[in-house]
């Protein structure tokens, strides 16, 4: 009898979907139609496979008003936000557009009677594991570039958002994919490291926790598999003297608390200078007020439930942790009717006089809170940025360029933003450092992870 996994919607606690997990036969199947799809797809040219994967993200965009009640319903965003289909189409778009040039061969030409160049040959099997929290645009980071580079694909996604998966195979499929070549699956954790350790998967991308990623790299132990892993994150933000306080105010609410502060690269914790630190909170705080916690499906609501709630629980604790320790909350949960212990419901929570002796400061939230600590200057900022076993996105809010790029050079993680926050750009490597993970996602850089280097050193007079 085959296990079942189950969604649970946030929204009222009922299940939403559940699907039966693949047992070890049907598993060997997907594998086998993998590795026979591989070679063939390969063999097409670049062209024909990016327009394989144009045609299934307009497949994407005809689908897009239902995926966004299914995403409400999934994890919890409010549908006043429209989904991911904006970033979908950035990402496949620029991937589409640079292919050819990320996968061209590189010839020298500096040796005479010799012909000599490296090509970019696709990994084969790739297998991504995807996240709940932007469980398209998380996974289409792989997808499409593996796809266009000449991998197939295996996409096990989060129980979360089950049905996400469903209308990424369905895009797929009304594209013409051939057979094989993307392939959505459901599996249990222990048959997800049964197939990690059975060495048929030749590249893993998995993002998620730094547990889930301990355990992924443990089972792949001994197979020789390549793995990009973006983990969890703890992202900073400064504040200087000469920031446009107005413009910093409204855009570090909005990468705190954005889909209930549940970003990979949402902003966790504020360094301000001293001399704007009092108004910078106040403008924060009366902002984060203005929220409205409720059920994604109402238009009104700006702020849905957590995913689970366990995460919220978590964020409570963490909340209440610093408050025994001298904290200071700042906002009236009164205001937040929704706001209930043992629920997804979860008011954003603002915090001051606080310190990296607190698990709000130095360990994962992902959810709607934020400290605030008040700077001396550069130097101090600096320090308390990189006081952090994590590093995956650091924001600076300064007019000075030449300040934010010295600062920059030594922060410990892996974009370093200027008065902006919780944005992806797809021309740019998506990378973290320390525990945030190892790998690379987009850009050309990207390309070249989802592929090998293959050397032809041809004697041509002799």
């Amino acid at each position: 009898m085959s296990d079942v996994i189950k969604l649970i919607s946030p929204v009222d606690g009922s299940v939403y979907a559940e699907r039966p997990a693949l047992d070890g036969t049907a598993v060997e199947k997907v594998v086998s139609a993998a590795r026979t799809a591989q070679p063939g797809w390969a063999a097409l040219p670049i062209a024909e496979r990016v327009a394989y994967c144009e045609k299934a993200l307009e497949a994407l965009k005809s689908m897009n008003d239902e995926v966004v009640q299914e995403l409400a319903w999934q994890m919890g965003r409010p549908t006043r936000y429209g989904g991911e289909l904006g970033g979908t189409i950035e990402r496949t778009e620029y991937c589409a557009r640079t292919a050819a040039e990320a996968l061209a061969d590189i010839e020298r030409t500096d040796k005479p009677g010799f012909k000599r160049y490296l090509k970019r040959v696709p990994l084969g099997i790739v297998m991504v594991i995807a996240p709940w929290n932007y469980p398209f645009m998380t996974a289409i980071n792989t997808i499409m570039p593996a796809l266009m580079a000449g991998n197939v694909i295996v996409l096990k996604h989060a129980a979360q958002t089950l049905l996400v998966g469903e209308r990424l195979a369905k895009a797929f499929e009304i594209a013409g994919l051939p057979k094989g070549v993307f392939q959505n699956i459901v599996l249990t954790h222990a048959g997800t490291e049964k197939l990690l350790g059975s060495g048929v998967i030749d590249h893993v991308n998995f993002t998620g926790s730094v547990g889930g990623g301990r355990a992924i790299e443990k089972a792949l132990s001994g197979t020789f598999a390549t793995l990009g892993l973006e983990l969890g994150g703890k992202d900073p933000a400064y504040v200087r003297a000469d920031a446009d306080l107005d413009y910093a105010i409204g855009n570090l609410v909005d990468g705190a608390f954005f889909n209930s502060g549940q970003c990979c690269c949402g902003i966790e914790r504020v360094y301000v200078h001293e001399s704007l630190y009092d108004r910078f909170v106040d403008g924060f705080v009366d902002l984060t007020s203005q929220y409205k916690l409720g059920n994604p499906l109402d238009e009104a609501t700006t702020l849905g439930p957590m995913a689970q709630a366990r995460f919220a629980d978590w964020v409570r604790e963490q909340t209440q942790e610093a408050m025994r320790k001298g904290a200071k909350a700042h906002i009236d949960f009164s205001k937040f009717s929704e706001d209930k212990e043992g629920t997804p419901y979860l008011a954003p929570q603002v915090l001051t006089n606080v310190n990296h002796q607190m698990s709000v400061m130095r360990e994962e939230s992902f959810g709607p809170v934020v400290g605030i600590m008040k700077v001396r200057d550069d130097e101090e900022a600096l320090q308390f940025m990189n006081d952090s076993p994590y590093g995956l996105t650091a924001s600076i809010w300064t007019e000075d360029v030449n300040a934010a790029a010295q600062i920059g050079d030594r922060i410990e993680t892996g974009t370093v933003f200027m008065n902006r926050c919780d944005y992806l750009d797809p021309a740019l490597v998506w990378t973290g450092v320390k525990d945030t993970g190892k790998g690379a996602a987009l850009s050309e850089i990207g390309f070249h992870n989802l592929t090998r280097p293959k050397s032809f050193h041809f004697r041509v007079e002799h």
